[in-house]
Parts: structure tokens; C-alpha cells; sequence
């Protein structure tokens, strides 16, 4: 009785193991990573101390060894993963690496090429939005923020874009003259992401 329950139990692991789609898998891929000087990479022996020592990891659904494992076997569905977003670039991971490998300059790399392929998160997105919109990446448009500032005795206004509108443009110019408007979709390329 008890070897037809093992069987059972097994018989369902392996069925939730079944992957119903073939992995694109993309040397194309892996020659840009290589291209962008990453050649370490393919050091990797997957040995799991950037997912053990990942503090992002133990808060979020970040596993930062099945990022770099997808990375090496030059899946891009890599790029679409919402885990990709979630690193903090602490470089944890890169320290405690017995390869030495850079995996935080890896994650930064692959999620450039993720934005150039139009896969970024909304609340990222939202981010460069508000960026260019407001000079700020966090918009200091409300009174209790003033008060704050006026209790430490600073004034209401920081002297950034707040106190100075005209610089808002030079901003807006910089981001357009680095073509990052272009490529996350903000100001004239504008395509809200839900």
C-alpha cells in the first residue's frame, strides 16, 4: 500500500516537472553577453551562493542563480522575467562569488537589453516617466514634504527643478540627446505600460 502512494506522489512530480513549450534558446544571445565582455559567465557552476546570499532574494521571488542560469544557456525568456527587475544591484552576490563572476554588471546588462527589446516593468516605466516629467525621480509635490523641510530649516523649495522650471527642459533635453526617451517610451515616444 505504502509503495502505491510513493508511486502516486512521484507520478505527480513528474507531471507538474513537464514543460509544455520549448525553451527558445539563442546563441545570439550568448554572443551579445560575450560581446559586452561578460566571458565569465560560462564560469558559472551554478553553486547557488548569489540566491543564499541575495538579501533582495529572501524578501522577493528573486533567485539570482536561475537569472544567471537562463543567462548561460542563452534563453532570453530571461528578459521578459519579473525577477530580473527585483535586484537591487547590492553586489552581495558578486562578492560572495567563487568565480569572481559579475553577476550584478551581468543583471544591469540584461536588463539594458530587456528595455531595448520593450520588456520593462510598469512601475519602472512609471519611474522614468515621472523622470521626465518632473526632473525627479520622486516628485516632492506635497505640503507635508514642505513642512518637513521648513522643520529642519531648509527652505520649502530644494534647489533643484522645483525652484528652477526652466532647468526642466535641459533634463528633458539630456534624456532625449542619450535616446532614453526613445527607449523606454516617455515624453514623444510615449506608450504607457501597463
Amino acid at each position: 500500500m505504502k509503495s502505491k502512494y510513493c508511486l502516486k506522489k512521484l507520478s505527480i512530480i513528474v507531471d507538474d516537472l513537464k514543460i509544455d513549450r520549448i525553451l527558445k534558446v539563442s546563441d545570439e544571445f550568448l554572443d551579445l553577453l560575450r560581446d559586452a565582455g561578460y566571458f565569465e559567465i560560462g564560469a558559472c557552476i551554478q553553486c547557488g551562493n548569489c540566491t543564499a546570499s541575495c538579501p533582495s532574494g529572501r524578501r522577493t521571488a528573486l533567485r539570482t542563480r536561475e537569472i544567471m542560469r537562463k543567462a548561460i544557456l542563452g534563453q532570453e525568456e530571461v528578459l521578459r522575467d519579473k525577477e530580473l527587475w527585483l535586484c537591487t544591484t547590492c553586489y552581495t552576490c558578486y562578492e560572495r562569488c567563487p568565480r569572481n563572476i559579475p553577476i550584478t554588471d551581468i543583471i544591469v546588462f540584461l536588463r539594458n537589453i530587456a528595455v531595448e527589446r520593450g520588456n520593462i516593468l510598469a512601475p519602472h516605466w512609471n519611474v522614468c516617466n515621472v523622470l521626465y516629467n518632473t526632473g525627479h525621480i520622486v516628485p516632492i509635490d506635497n505640503e507635508k514634504h514642505n513642512v518637513l523641510r521648513e522643520s529642519y530649516g531648509v527652505s520649502r523649495v530644494p534647489p533643484t527643478v522645483h525652484a528652477f522650471p526652466e532647468a526642466l527642459k535641459e533634463v528633458q533635453n539630456l534624456i532625449e540627446s542619450t535616446g532614453f526617451d526613445k527607449k523606454v517610451k516617455i515624453g514623444k515616444y510615449e506608450q504607457k505600460i501597463e
